[in-house]
């Protein structure tokens, strides 16, 4: 096997291969290098870098948290060079994985109804999707592509709307039944109000009385880790839910679910974006097709 031209790009192809190989070794072999060689072109590397990547032991190689930053950084890298050059001789067509973080809400009641659309258009593409409410770092978990609800902070991603939601308190006939239904913001101290288990933007339900907001706590006895499991936990009768419109429209048009406290709505949306690391120049065909995708059939109102 020829020898990798010993580049920035080459330096960095050699480390990932070390990593994921697991010694310098094995790497050297696909490298069609010597082991001398790639320790050597190591040792370059970090002394370049000024900081040490790898804790070396007669057994085994361990990342440094530098190590791990950089080993990352260069595997997106090397996957973005790899798709320009498919590119380049495929034309515009997308090729390649895209890593997606969105939440079990969207994913279930947006994404997954219009994604063998996306899969027909892009037969080249395949999708790796990580479903979680919790704001991840796009960069450590190796994201392409995160969807993400409420306001967005400053910050290095770029991102495109995806439209804006009404918030409905619901409850499911039964716990109506059990536990009558509130009428007033005082009423509510009576109920299981279900919340969220993370901080969010806006800790608590923003209602309208008299006049006035007033942000009421969800401090009930469960909460939950994402909007579909609170969902779940309304519609078994468990406690009131404070939802994105377009999770429960269904549950309420069947029946499932009953809106309570319409009159007090604050009006308040919940915004919806689709981002992405702004790194500057153009984005790779594979990551291009999944925004614009998004930004036409994935919008929430």
């Amino acid at each position: 096997m020829a020898r990798i031209e010993i580049n920035r790009s080459g330096e960095m192809e050699v480390f990932v291969r070390v990593v994921e190989q697991g010694g310098f070794s094995p790497a050297a072999r696909i490298a069609g290098m010597t082991p001398s060689a790639v320790s050597k072109l190591i040792a370059r590397l970090e002394a370049r870098l000024g900081t040490r990547l790898l804790n070396r032991s007669t057994r085994q190689l361990q990342l440094t948290p530098e190590g791990c930053t950089f080993y990352e950084r260069a595997t997106r890298i090397l996957a973005d060079l790899e798709d320009a050059e498919r590119t380049a001789g495929m034309g515009e067509e997308a090729v390649g994985r895209v890593r997606i973080n969105t939440s079990a809400s969207y994913f279930n009641h947006i994404l997954a109804p219009v994604l063998t659309d996306f899969l027909a258009q892009h037969p080249a593409v395949t999708l790796d999707i990580v479903q979680t409410d919790a704001v991840v770092d796009l960069l450590a978990e190796r994201m392409d592509v995160a969807v993400r609800a409420g306001p967005m902070k400053s910050s290095s991603l770029v991102a495109r709307k995806l439209g804006e939601t009404a918030l409905t308190i619901v409850a499911s006939p039964s716990y109506l039944e059990c536990h009558g239904e509130p009428r007033s913001i005082a009423d509510l101290e009576q109920h299981n109000r279900l919340g969220f288990g993370y901080a969010r933007a806006v800790d608590g339900w923003r209602l309208r009385e008299t006049d006035e907001d007033r942000l009421v706590p969800a401090t009930g006895r469960v909460q939950a880790s994402d909007g579909e499991g609170l969902r779940h936990l309304a519609l078994s009768g468990v406690g009131l839910a404070r939802l994105a419109d377009f999770t429960v429209r269904a549950d309420v048009a069947a029946g499932r679910l009953i809106p309570v406290l319409s009159n007090l709505d604050s009006g308040e949306k919940e915004d919806f974006h689709a981002v992405h690391v702004g790194q500057g120049g153009p984005l790779p065909s594979r990551v291009r097709a999944v925004l614009d995708f998004l930004a036409e059939r994935g919008k929430v109102s």
